[in-house]
């Protein structure tokens, strides 16, 4: 039985994670953790086995997995309270940048507990990252545009983010589009030459499109999220699997 702490139990992902957890015979939620909680767990439609916690400092309970939707400002330190305490972080909140994820990196090592940082649990997200890559080989010219809901905290997707870094690494080193901007930020931001657009609007759930231009052709690979329960497949193969790893990794290929 794998014991699952939930952080960031209170939001949207954290309760789709929770219906989900509670629904495998593999896996078990010994506690739950968010600073805006002030009840008993039995309020939250809970077990009242279940711990409740506000800060991080008091969390004593014995568990395999941190599983991490909180927010941007606070996922590296959760995820190193997780390494430093010999919980194997599932974290799927975006927002670390590539310093914070070398030193938890090297923390991990370290400690010798194995982890996984996934911009995205959806499965066709995972895909059209892999696509996207192969196409880079032959397509230099290429921008990204990821659609969110409007309360989204960090721009752009950590998906969108990987997805810029997985086709940088392979595609020819390039500089595009020569326009110049009558409107500051017309042209999106700049990742080593490949634009990225964020669009935040009410409606959407999680959408990205990878744009290449060829001579006379272009390619376009999209992916689709229409409800927050695509991802909990994900996150049930990451609970289950993380523990194979032998350090933290980024992405949800990782285990697939």
């Amino acid at each position: 039985m794998i014991k699952v702490i939930v952080a960031g139990f209170l939001g949207s992902m954290g309760q789709q994670a929770i219906e989900t957890i509670t629904q495998q015979k593999s896996m078990t939620i010994v506690a739950v953790y968010s600073p805006h909680a002030d009840q008993q767990a039995t309020a939250y439609g809970l077990d009242e086995s279940v711990q409740v916690y506000q800060q991080l400092s008091e969390i004593d309970v014995p568990a395999d997995v941190w599983l991490d939707f909180t927010t941007p400002a606070a996922v590296f330190e959760n995820t190193r309270f997780a390494i430093e305490h010999g919980i194997q972080p599932v974290i799927g909140t975006t927002g670390l940048s590539d310093a914070e994820e070398d030193e938890l990196l090297s923390l991990s090592k370290a400690k010798g507990v194995a982890g996984l940082i996934v911009p995205n649990f959806s499965l066709s997200a995972v895909l059209l990252m892999k696509f996207s890559e192969e196409a880079a080989h032959y397509f230099s010219e290429v921008e990204v545009i990821e659609m969110h809901h409007e309360d989204k905290k960090d721009a752009p997707s950590g998906t969108a983010f990987m997805t810029a870094k997985r086709i940088d690494q392979v595609r020819r080193a390039h500089e595009q589009g020569a326009s110049k901007e009558t409107l500051p930020g017309a042209r999106g931001a700049d990742y080593h030459g490949i634009r990225i657009h964020a669009v935040r609007l009410p409606g959407y759930v999680a959408h990205e499109q990878v744009l290449f231009g060829g001579e006379g052709e272009a390619l376009t690979i999209r992916q689709d999220s229409f409800s927050r329960s695509s991802f909990m497949k994900g996150v049930v193969l990451a609970i289950e699997k993380v523990g194979q790893l032998d350090q933290l990794c980024v992405g949800l290929e990782h285990v697939m």
